[in-house]
């Protein structure tokens, strides 16, 4: 009796343990029983007729990513190479869809990438494939919605991840780019310069205006200066114009005195003679004497023919 027991025991155990299955966590089994579809199983603890009943596969139904790279042509003859991510899932009401109708999921979507790249890309030059590129993926998932939703499938998003043309054409693109900064570098440096040489001309010219009215007053000042010193000479008794030559005479010699205290000074005056102040200053004093004579011999001349009238 014991001895038909334990093999009754060990099949019960071997039935059981093929009876109970488990389902990951965003996945679904397919039953099928002798050979039949039978049911869609999801997470959890599941339980199927021991060698009737077979799991005939498991579907993610997780989020995927393919990556697809296209080789084509621009319309300006230029080749490139597009890498686009294409992210889907299996519709989880259509698991039975996506394992029964499709068998290579990742080729039927890479075919229909390439159907769509290289229909859009021939329209665009290769500028506006990169301006474009979301027009390039709202394209591709278009297509591929109507496309795989039949097969149980919904494409969450595509992008256009990388753009790479031919290496030569990226080299004029980088010197083409190079060659516009240099350029708009060379404006800005010419803006520079010329507003540098505006500010100094207007400061040299400030400088000038300056430097001419200072001049102005202190000629004033000298002007003043000297006319002050004639009217105290004259209350002495000194006429003006020989407190003028003597005023002369008295700032040559100051000069002269101040020359002398530089050292370094390297000036000389000509002519130097002992008796050179003395004709200087009998020179002042007769030219002073003929420019008055001459005022009053053009005043006579303006009087006489009011006289006459």
């Amino acid at each position: 009796m014991s001895v038909l027991f334990i093999p009754f025991v060990f099949l019960i155990l071997v039935v059981l343990f093929l009876s109970f299955f488990t389902v990951k966590q965003q996945t679904a089994a397919i039953i099928e029983r002798f050979g039949k579809f039978r049911s869609i199983r999801h997470s959890g603890l599941q339980m199927k007729i021991p060698f009737i009943d077979r799991i005939a596969g498991r579907m993610s139904l997780k989020i995927q990513q393919l990556d697809v790279i296209v080789e084509t042509k621009t319309k300006d003859d230029v080749f490139v190479r597009l890498k686009i991510s294409v992210q889907f899932k299996v519709i989880q009401e259509k698991v039975y869809d996506a394992f029964y109708k499709l068998d290579y999921a990742h080729d039927q979507i890479t075919s229909y990438v390439f159907d769509v790249v290289r229909a859009e890309v021939p329209k665009m030059k290769l500028d506006d494939v990169f301006v474009k590129k979301d027009d390039i993926a709202i394209a591709v998932k278009m297509e591929l919605n109507d496309a795989m939703s039949d097969y149980g499938y919904d494409i969450i998003k595509t992008l256009v991840t990388d753009i790479d043309p031919d290496a030569q054409v990226k080299a004029a693109m980088n010197r083409i780019n190079a060659s516009e900064r240099e350029k708009i570098a060379a404006q800005f440096e010419g803006d520079a310069q010329r507003i540098l040489i505006v500010e100094k001309a207007k400061a040299e010219a400030e400088s000038k205006r300056l430097q001419g009215q200072g001049i102005a007053d202190q000629r004033r000042e000298i002007a003043r200066g000297l006319e002050e010193s004639v009217e105290v000479l004259n209350r002495v008794g000194i006429n003006s114009q020989e407190a003028s030559a003597l005023i002369v005479v008295t700032q040559h010699y100051d000069t002269l005195q101040s020359l002398g205290e530089e050292t370094n000074s390297n000036l000389i005056l000509l002519p130097n003679s002992p008796q050179a102040g003395s004709n200087m200053l009998n020179d002042m004093v007769a030219s002073f004497v003929a420019s008055n004579q001459i005022g009053e011999a053009m005043k006579e001349a303006k009087n006489k023919p009011k006289e006459l009238e």
